[in-house]
């Protein structure tokens, strides 16, 4: 084993043993199992401060930074101090060294930085975990943001990630609630999601899908990337002005309708999820921007979520369920993209708690209604019973979540419900015209082809089999081998109980006729007879008792 791994073996166990049985973990435990009532987590005090937890997760690297931003958007879990500690992360992170930027630059575009711009400013605009952006200005005179990826940052993601996976196998292996959330497929995830966002040519082809599938949205904007200025390491693209979402003050609240525009974020992201099948997965208002035109920038598309065709009518199901507040349709959704053992789930008790899920969230209104935290808590739920969702819908959780929270800073009163039915009846329109597309029916035109193909012959040897009783039908509804077994047991015990009452009858008889030999006034051969049928019966009648798998359940 290399020292390198040995020194990420020790600093996640350290990290581990120090936060394992703090405070903070119980809390954490306690909120998403909903034990502690929000009243009463403001009032706790804990043992590690917020600004240790992020100092702690800075020391361990750009990995640890990166799942320390992934909790700051997971409100169900973390107490509102230390999502606030954790957000910080995004921004204030140390920053690379102008040289540095200058260096990694000219290596990877072959041209000098004050050759490619006639403007750089060496101060970055913003510093994370994986990279830093830099304003710069094309000879064009069009401002662009230049994102700059750290030195080095890519093999200790790996390192890293290779701790955790290891790590987590270990606890699948030796913890039954590792097991049974998958901790294992977690890390997979995250391992494909964050390996993915380290090659910024995903992240510039990424910017193109979105400005495409988008370009229809007045009030959605999406950077345009600059090819000749990118590689996998740079990324240029159009240098949007705008403010976070959360840093918007309450007389611009007051004074500007922002209805039209959360009506076009909302109506995007439902036909990112349902139609295309490609989506923005990290929304968090860190990354959702308000322009003085009153239009919503996209930025940072390192981390997108795809969806398959026939997951997106299940999402489509589970939505319209969600809108409806119907638990029942909710669980056939949920169901349908899962996997389960039936025989051993109880699929009422999962009904029933995903129907008292729906029922506690009673308020259409974005301010009261957290549909993102209720998507989560029903993965929740689901991994209690054994049920294993589809790891999409973690993603979609997540989107929703932050979703939940930009809608609530913008239009608190916004009727997300309403809003999503009547989307989504225009997107089921739309994903029905994308079907219809010629490249979509050329596909459906190849099946059916080889379907008229195989069809006569098919018909025709069935109609074959039918003419010379050959046709055959078999049922796998019960247990052939079984049922067997237990006909030639009951054919065992007849037969057996006409044997030993034989050798009752036969024993009686026999006692009748004088004997030279006797015991206790009776003949020994009928005497012999009648002691083994008594043994043998009672042999039988222990087995029926006391050892048949029918009586034991009974």
């Amino acid at each position: 084993m290399e020292l390198n791994q040995l020194n990420n073996y020790a600093k996640f166990f350290r990290f581990i043993l120090k936060y394992y049985n703090s405070d903070v973990m119980k809390s954490a435990s306690a909120s998403a199992l909903n034990e502690i009532e929000k009243e009463e987590q403001s009032e706790e005090t804990f043992n590690q401060k917020p600004e240790e937890l992020v100092e702690d997760l800075k020391r361990m690297g750009p990995t640890y930074v990166k799942l320390g931003q992934l909790l700051s958007t997971r409100p169900d879990l973390l107490p509102e101090e230390y999502l606030q500690a954790l957000a910080n992360l995004q921004d204030d992170v140390d920053t690379i060294p102008f040289a540095e930027v200058e260096k990694i630059f000219e290596e990877e575009i072959g041209v000098k930085i004050n050759k490619a711009f006639t403007l750089f400013d060496p101060q970055p605009l913003a510093s994370a975990s994986i990279g830093q952006v830099h304003r710069a200005l094309l000879p064009s005179g069009r401002p662009v943001a230049v994102k700059i990826q750290r030195p080095g940052v890519r093999k200790n993601f790996i390192e890293d990630l290779d701790t955790l996976k290891e790590v987590s196998a270990l606890a699948v292996k030796h913890s039954k609630n590792a097991e049974k959330y998958a901790l294992d497929n977690i890390i997979e995830e995250l391992r494909f999601v964050l390996l993915n966002e380290l090659d910024y040519n995903k992240e510039f082809q990424n910017l193109l899908t979105m400005r495409e599938n988008l370009k229809n949205y007045d009030h959605i904007i999406v950077p345009e990337p600059v090819k000749e200025y990118s590689s996998s390491k740079i990324l240029t693209m159009d240098f949007i002005e705008g403010k976070k979402i959360t840093s918007i003050g309450s007389l611009q609240k007051i004074e500007t309708d922002f209805t039209p525009l959360m009506d076009d974020l909302v109506k995007s992201y439902i036909q990112q999820i349902i139609v295309d099948g490609f989506a923005h997965a990290d929304p968090h208002p860190g990354n959702i921007h308000l322009t003085e035109k009153n239009q919503v920038a996209l930025m940072d598309l390192g981390m997108v979520a795809k969806f398959s065709p026939k997951l997106q009518e299940k999402i489509m199901m589970l939505l319209m369920g969600m809108s409806k507040k119907d638990g029942d349709e909710i669980t056939d959704a949920l169901l349908e993209m899962s996997e389960y053992d039936a025989k051993k789930v109880n699929l009422e008790n999962f009904r029933k708690n995903i129907n008292r899920l729906v029922m506690n969230s009673t308020s259409n209104n974005a301010e009261d209604m957290e549909t993102g935290r209720v998507l989560i808590q029903m993965n929740r739920v689901a991994a209690e019973e054994g049920i294993k969702l589809a790891v999409e819908l973690n993603i979609l959780g997540k989107i929703l979540l932050n979703m939940d929270q930009i809608v609530a800073v913008l239009t608190p009163k916004y009727d997300l419900q309403k809003a999503i039915r009547k989307f989504m009846e225009e997107m089921v329109n739309k994903k029905m015209k994308q079907q219809l597309k010629p490249e979509n029916m050329y596909g459906y035109l190849l099946e059916n082809k080889k379907l008229a193909e195989a069809l006569p012959s098919r018909l025709n040897k069935i109609s074959e089999n039918l003419a010379s009783n050959q046709f055959e039908l078999k049922v796998n509804a019960l247990d052939e081998e079984r049922l067997t077994d237990g006909f030639q047991k009951v054919a065992n015990r007849i037969t057996s109980g006409l044997i030993i009452a034989a050798m009752i009858i036969g024993a009686a008889l026999l006692m009748r006729i004088p004997s030279t030999y006797s015991i206790m006034g009776y003949g020994i051969l009928p005497f012999v007879f009648f002691i083994i049928a008594i043994g043998l019966g009672l042999y039988l009648v222990y087995n029926i008792m006391f050892r048949d798998e029918t009586y034991q359940k009974k």
